[in-house]
């Protein structure tokens, strides 16, 4: 499947998966992050059981704070 991820095009094998999986195989495990799928925010809670389809946008965003 082919997504929009971070504004940039990106293959993954298969039809769907799930945000946590993505996350998984891109090395994603930053601990503050903002996740939206196709402008939607997602909770934490919701990583592994949304699915993201080929087409859809998804964005992860990690926040970074210091001084």
């Amino acid at each position: 499947m082919t997504i929009t991820l971070n504004n940039r095009q990106e293959n993954f094998f298969g039809q769907e998966m799930t945000i946590a999986e993505i996350m998984q195989a891109k090395s994603f495990h930053f601990r503050m992050l903002v996740v939206k799928l196709n402008h939607q925010l997602i909770k934490r809670e919701a990583y592994a059981t949304t699915l993201v389809k080929a087409g859809d946008r998804l964005d992860i965003i990690h926040l970074v704070s210091g001084g």
